[in-house]
């Protein structure tokens, strides 16, 4: 299993507890996947622009799916602009993988689950032991990915670092896009009940 496959059964975990923004989730698994490929070496870290390496046979489609869309040419692509570009509906993809391979099934829809309409559920399986043994060990980079997106205890100074400098400017550049994404939906709901407000006349 990988990293990003790791954190999307935890989300989907109902003993993680909690909901999780598909947006949100997209953004944390692109960053997911740049941890991965760091590890895989198919990639370093300039600065905060990904620098891609040899092209190593990756089994998981996905991750090799990513390893082919590294932009291979200068100017490289910044982490930020990955994770928004790559991220873009990668929670679905992620979704839909896990279902073809019988990792998850449909059952009727509950409250907890985070993906509001969906109707999977995990099937137990040893990914998902392995996620979950991933998560109760606090392993830091699972931690510090669910963390960000709002999945068990929420990051302090406290919370365990990432032992690669590489790793930590990941972990920081998916934290800001996901604030940022959270800024933009909280300004947009303001907007949208202000406007509801003057249609309704309750406006000055």
């Amino acid at each position: 299993m990988t990293t990003p496959r790791d954190l999307l059964i935890v989300t989907m975990d109902p003993e993680s507890g909690g909901s999780v923004e598909p947006g949100d989730l997209s953004l944390a698994l692109a960053g997911a996947e740049v941890i991965d490929l760091l590890e895989a070496q198919a990639l370093t870290l300039d600065g905060d622009h990904m620098v891609p390496g040899y092209r190593p046979a990756l089994a998981d489609r996905l991750l090799d799916e990513a390893a082919s869309t590294l932009a291979r040419q200068a100017p490289y692509e910044s982490v930020g602009d990955w994770l928004w570009r790559r991220g873009r509906g990668l929670s679905a993809s992620y979704l839909a993988a896990l279902e073809a391979e019988g990792q998850l099934t449909r059952q009727r829809r509950r409250r907890w689950m985070p993906f509001g309409a969906s109707e999977t559920t995990l099937v137990d399986s040893p990914a998902r032991r392995q996620a979950a043994d991933r998560w109760t060990s606090k392993e830091p980079v699972l931690a510090a990915l669910a963390a960000t997106v709002g999945i068990g205890d929420e990051r302090t100074e406290d919370s365990p670092a990432a032992a690669d400098d590489t790793v930590a400017t990941v972990l920081a550049a998916v934290d800001d896009a996901v604030r940022h994404l959270q800024f933009e939906r909280q300004r947009r709901s303001i907007e949208q009940a202000a406007f509801d407000n003057v249609w309704r006349g309750d406006g000055p």
